[in-house]
C-alpha cells in the first residue's frame, strides 16, 4: 500500500518517488519524505518524532498536484529551529552532484525506463519536514487511510543531521604529503563519519588529467567532477558522467610532474579549481570508521607518476598481436548465415579484417546457449556434445563456423552480460540457474539478505551473480567454458558492470555496495580473462566499465555513443584520459554506433583517427531489424550515403592499419613494460610546453606517431601543432620534413589523416605508409 525507501534507488544522479530528500540531510535543512502509494489511498500522515519525544503529524500531499503550504509549520510548536553552521546544501552534495542534467530525457533505450518514472511519479505522495538540527534523531512513519477507511502504518525510519568539523576520522597520507594544512574535515551524523574533505595546492600553470575515462575535457582543472561507475547512455561528455572512472589524477606543468591516488572504492568528488583557482578540493565517502587513504606520487615525468601508480593497482597485461587488427560487428548480426556474409563482404571489397565480435548470438536468457540450440537442462555445466543445432536454426554449426573464420584469421569474440535474466520468467536452463544462484546464496545481496534485483533500466530485475567471490567467478564462467574449449571463441565483450545499485548491498567479500559496486566490473572482466586463460588463450576480453584495477583485465571501448561530430571529440578525450590512468587497450566504435548512418565524411574522418589508436572497430546498434539497414560497414554507409569513395579509402585506412600492427605490438609492450601508454596526450612527452594544452584532441599513438584527427565538417586543410623535437618531424604522406615548436597547416584530405613521425623512427617507418 505505502513504499518509503529512504535512500531510493541508489541511483547516483537521480532522486526516486519514494525517498528522503536529502538522503543524509546536513544541520539546518529540512528533508522533504517521498513515498510511493496505491490508488486505493485517500490520505497519508507523517508521524514525526524529534528525540523520543510524542510525535506531531505531518499531512502528506500528492506531487502531481498543487503542494499543500505550511505542511513543515504543522509542527511548529513542537521543536525550535537550531543554528545552521555554516555548511549550506551544496557543500553536502560534494563539489558536483549537480554536474550533468539528472533529469534530462535520453533518446533509444531509456524512452521506456523514463515513461516508467513519470508513471512512478503519478502515486507519489510528499511532505516538507521542519529544519533538522545535528545532536537531534528524529524517527517518523507513515499512515495511510484508504476510500473505504481502511488504515496501515509503515515501520519506524530513523535520521539525524550530519555537520563538518576537524576531527571524527583518520586520513593516512603515504609519500609527500601535499594536503593542505587545516583543510581535512570529517562528515558525520549521529550514526557517524560520513565523509572526509581536503585540500590541495594547484599552480598557476598546473593542468590536471585523469579520474578515469573523461569525455569532457582532457585537462579538469576548472571543473567539477565525481568518480562513480554509471552507465551514461549516449551524451556522456555533456552529462559528465563515466563507465570507468577511477580516484587517480596527475598535475602536469609545474616544476615536476605528481598525481595522487585516494585509495578507496568509495565514491569521490573533485573541485579542480572550479571555487578556487589556485585548490583542488577533493571529498570521499568513508566507512563507518572514518578512514582513508590517499598517495601521492612524484616523478619528473608524466610517466614516472602513471608508472608508480601502476604499481598500485596492477599493470596492464600484454595482448596478442591480432586486438591491433581492424574489428567488425553489428547487433543484428544473428545468425550465422549473416556472419559469414559479412565476413564474405569484407573478402569481395578487400577489406581485411582481425577480429569479429558476435553479440546477438546467444538464447537472450542464459546466455551461455547459442540461440535455436536444442538440450536438456542440466545442473552441470554443459558440453559441445550436450546440444544439437538443427540445421535449418540460426547457428547450425557454431564450431564449424568458428573454424572457418579461423581459417580466414579472424578471430571471435562473444557477447556477454552479467546478469541472470528473470523477465520474462526464467523456463528451461535459466530456471535452474536462477535457482543455483540463490539456493547457493550466489548472488548479490540486500541489506536484508534477499537476493539484489537490478535497478536500473537494462534487463531489469534480474539477479547479480556476486562476482566478488571466487567460487561465483569459477560457477558463472564453468557454463561458458565450452565455448572456449570447444566451439574455440576467442575472446568475450565483457559488456555492462554497472547494475549494482545501493550503498548497503552486500558482498561475499566483506564490503558494502558503497565500496563493492565500484569493484564488481574489475571482478566481472577478470573472471573471464581468467577463464580464457585457464582453457591457453590470451584473456582477451572488451569492456565499457571499470576502475582503478581494470588495468589488467583486458582492452576496453568508450560504450554506447550517437553517430556525430560531437561524439567523435568526446571519444577521443574519453582515449586520451583513459590511457592516462593506465588503459593501453582502447576503443570505440568508430563515427558512433547509434542512430542514423553516419555521413561519409564523418564515417571516414572517424576511421582515418580510429586507423591511429589502439583499438579499431566498428559496431551498429540493435534497429529491430527495420530497413533500411543501420549497419556500420563501409558497403551499407557507401549504399546509405551514394558516396562512391567510402569503400576505397576505408579499404586504404584498413590495408594500413594491417601494416601497423607490428609497430603497434611492439610500442603496447613497452607500455605494458611500465612506459607511456600506447595512446597518449602530447603532454606526456612535452609536460612543459604550454602550448599542447591549446591542442587537446592531438595525441601521440606510441613514440613515433603523432596524430592529428580532424573533428569538423568541411575541412579541407588543418593546423597541427608540432612540439619540439630533436631532428623535427616527417609528414607521413608526403615524406616532408618540418622542425618542431610551431604551428603548421597541413592538407588534409579524407584519405590521409593528418599523421606526423618523429624524423628519428621515419626510416622504419616509412615502408608502413607506401601504399
Amino acid at each position: 500500500m505505502i513504499r518509503h525507501r529512504p535512500h531510493g534507488s541508489g541511483h547516483p544522479y537521480a532522486e526516486t518517488e519514494d525517498q528522503r530528500v536529502p538522503a543524509r540531510p546536513l544541520d539546518g535543512e529540512s528533508v522533504e519524505l517521498r513515498v510511493r502509494a496505491s490508488a486505493r489511498v485517500v490520505s497519508i500522515v507523517c508521524d514525526w518524532s524529534v528525540d523520543g519525544a510524542a510525535p506531531a503529524e505531518l499531512p502528506l500531499a500528492r506531487r502531481d498536484a498543487p503542494p499543500r503550504a505550511g505542511a513543515a509549520e504543522a509542527i511548529g510548536a513542537a521543536e525550535q529551529a537550531g543554528p545552521v553552521d555554516g555548511t549550506g546544501a551544496a557543500e553536502e552534495t560534494g563539489a558536483v552532484e549537480g554536474a550533468g542534467a539528472a533529469g534530462a530525457v535520453d533518446g533509444g533505450h531509456l524512452a521506456a525506463a523514463q515513461a516508467r518514472a513519470a508513471r512512478a511519479a503519478a502515486g507519489s505522495w510528499g511532505v516538507r519536514t521542519p529544519s533538522l538540527r545535528a545532536g537531534s534523531r528524529y524517527a517518523y512513519r507513515f499512515r495511510a487511510t484508504t476510500a473505504d477507511g481502511a488504515t496501515r502504518a509503515t515501520r519506524w525510519f530513523e535520521v539525524t543531521a550530519a555537520s563538518w568539523s576537524g576531527a571524527g576520522g583518520k586520513l593516512e597520507v603515504t609519500g609527500a604529503d601535499r594536503v593542505v594544512p587545516g583543510s581535512v574535515g570529517w562528515l558525520a551524523d549521529g550514526d557517524g563519519p560520513l565523509r572526509v574533505r581536503f585540500e590541495l595546492e594547484l599552480g598557476p600553470r598546473e593542468h590536471v588529467v585523469g579520474f578515469g575515462e573523461r569525455f569532457d575535457a582532457v585537462d579538469q582543472r576548472g571543473r567539477a567532477l565525481d568518480a562513480v561507475v554509471f552507465e551514461q547512455y549516449k551524451a556522456q561528455g555533456r552529462h559528465g558522467r563515466t563507465y570507468l572512472p577511477m580516484p587517480y589524477a596527475m598535475v602536469v606543468g609545474g616544476p615536476a610532474s605528481w598525481g595522487w591516488h585516494v585509495r578507496t572504492s568509495r565514491r569521490t568528488w573533485y573541485d579542480v579549481g572550479a571555487s578556487r583557482p589556485g585548490r583542488i578540493v577533493v571529498e570521499a565517502e568513508t566507512g563507518p570508521d572514518g578512514e582513508l587513504g590517499v598517495r601521492f606520487y612524484d616523478g619528473e615525468r608524466p610517466a614516472d607518476v602513471l608508472s608508480a601508480f601502476l604499481d598500485d593497482v596492477g599493470r596492464p597485461a600484454e595482448l596478442p598481436s591480432w586486438v591491433f587488427r581492424l574489428w567488425a560487428s553489428g547487433n543484428e548480426w544473428n545468425t550465422q548465415e549473416r556472419v559469414l556474409a559479412e565476413m564474405d563482404r569484407h573478402r569481395e571489397h578487400g577489406i581485411p579484417v582481425g577480429a569479429l565480435v558476435i553479440e546477438a548470438w546467444s538464447d537472450e536468457t542464459t546466455f551461455t546457449a547459442f540461440r535455436g540450440a536444442e538440450y536438456e537442462p542440466s545442473e552441470e555445466p554443459h558440453r559441445l556434445a550436450d546440444y544439437t543445432f538443427p540445421a535449418d536454426g540460426p547457428w547450425p554449426d557454431p564450431q564449424g563456423m568458428v573454424d572457418e573464420l579461423h581459417r580466414r584469421d579472424v578471430k571471435v569474440l562473444l557477447w556477454q552480460i552479467p546478469l541472470q535474466k528473470m523477465r520474462p520468467h526464467p523456463r528451461h536452463q535459466a530456471a535452474v540457474d536462477a535457482r543455483q544462484l540463490v539456493e547457493r546464496g550466489y548472488g548479490v545481496r540486500e541489506a536484508d539478505g534477499r537476493p539484489y534485483r537490478n535497478r536500473g533500466w537494462w534487463f531489469p530485475l534480474a539477479l547479480m551473480p556476486d562476482l566478488s567471490s571466487p567460487e561465483v567467478r569459477d560457477w558463472w564462467t564453468a557454463k561458458r567454458r565450452y565455448l572456449v574449449e570447444e566451439v574455440g571463441v576467442d575472446g568475450f565483450k565483457t559488456d555492462g558492470g554497472e547494475h549494482a545499485w545501493g550503498h548497503d548491498l552486500r558482498y561475499a567479500d566483506g564490503r558494502d555496495g558503497a565500496a563493492g559496486n565500484g569493484l564488481f566490473s574489475v571482478h566481472y572482466a577478470r573472471a573471464f580473462g581468467d577463464l580464457l586463460r585457464a582453457c591457453g588463450k590470451a584473456p582477451v576480453t572488451f569492456s565499457r566499465a571499470g576502475f582503478a584495477g581494470s588495468q589488467p583485465h583486458g582492452a576496453f571501448w568508450a560504450g554506447d555513443e550517437d553517430s556525430t561530430w560531437e561524439a567523435f571529440r568526446s571519444s577521443i578525450r574519453a582515449g586520451i584520459t583513459a590511457s592516462a590512468c593506465g588503459i593501453v587497450y582502447w576503443g570505440w566504435d568508430l563515427a558512433g554506433f547509434s542512430g542514423p548512418v553516419p555521413d561519409a565524411e564523418l564515417y571516414l574522418r572517424a576511421a582515418g583517427a580510429s586507423a591511429f589508436m589502439p583499438i579499431m572497430q566498428y559496431h551498429s546498434e540493435f534497429n529491430h531489424h527495420r530497413l533500411p539497414m543501420r549497419d556500420r560497414t563501409p558497403w551499407n554507409v557507401a549504399a546509405h550515403t551514394g558516396d562512391e569513395r567510402v569503400i576505397p579509402v576505408f579499404r586504404r585506412l584498413a590495408e594500413l592499419r594491417e601494416r601497423l600492427v607490428p609497430y603497434l605490438a611492439e610500442q603496447a609492450r613497452a607500455a605494458t613494460a611500465g612506459g607511456a601508454p600506447l595512446m597518449r596526450g602530447l603532454f606526456f612527452d612535452h609536460p612543459d610546453d604550454p602550448e599542447v594544452w591549446r591542442h587537446p584532441l592531438q595525441y601521440q599513438l606510441g613514440d613515433a606517431l603523432l596524430v592529428a584527427p580532424v573533428t569538423e565538417p568541411g575541412i579541407t586543410e588543418t593546423s597541427v601543432y608540432l612540439p619540439e623535437k630533436e631532428g623535427g618531424w616527417v609528414d607521413v604522406w608526403t615524406g616532408r620534413e618540418l622542425a618542431g615548436g610551431r604551428t603548421v597547416s597541413l592538407p588534409a584530405p579524407l584519405d590521409r589523416p593528418p599523421v606526423m613521425c618523429a624524423a628519428e623512427h621515419w626510416t622504419r617507418l616509412s615502408p608502413v605508409f607506401t601504399d
